[in-house]
């Protein structure tokens, strides 16, 4: 992926969180927390951008019936939600994630979160190499705790239920 150079983002890295990628996560992650600090915001709720997430894919799972692959839960996890809200395949975007960002539904927040297991710090692990012998739990962890302090130059810091942002205004 050739991206543009930038001062203040290392683009290199930027690239990098795209290279293993056999699921679209990382693609609608980055592209909602754009949409998001489009908007003015620097301190984004996950469910916010896990909601927008569920958004942008909606329209390409409904209606044009792409198919992300078996391992990628995107599609599934739109197709859950079409079912837990009752929801027409037409509703509208801002509709949608209203909607989603505001569910007492058990099973929708529950579809929601999963995304949260592994997107928020994967995504930034061109930022943090895993270390020699380090487990899946401790990586997480020193993720989580470095990006708070913008290390390496991340562009977003990550907590339990919402992400900072850095750099993130750079990217447009």
């Amino acid at each position: 992926m050739n991206l543009p150079f930038s001062d203040t983002l290392s683009i290199n890295k930027l690239a990098s969180s795209f290279a293993n990628t056999s699921a679209t996560y990382k693609f609608y992650w980055l592209i909602s927390i754009i949409e998001l600090v489009e908007n003015g915001q620097s301190t984004i709720d996950k469910i916010a951008i896990f909601s927008r997430m569920i958004s942008n894919s909606w329209y390409t799972v409904n209606y044009f019936h792409v198919s992300f692959g078996k391992q990628d839960l995107i599609q599934n996890a739109v197709e859950s939600i079409l079912k837990y809200e009752n929801l027409s395949i037409d509703i509208k975007k801002e509709k949608l994630i209203t909607i989603l960002e505001n569910s007492n539904k058990i099973d929708t927040q529950k579809t929601l979160k999963h995304f949260n297991l592994n997107v928020p710090h994967w995504f930034l692990s061109p930022w943090f190499p895993k270390l020699k012998d380090e487990n899946n739990y401790n990586y997480k962890k020193r993720i989580y705790n470095s990006s708070q302090n913008f290390e390496n130059g991340c562009f977003y810091g990550l907590y339990d239920e919402h992400a900072n942002k850095s750099n993130l205004d750079k990217l447009y």
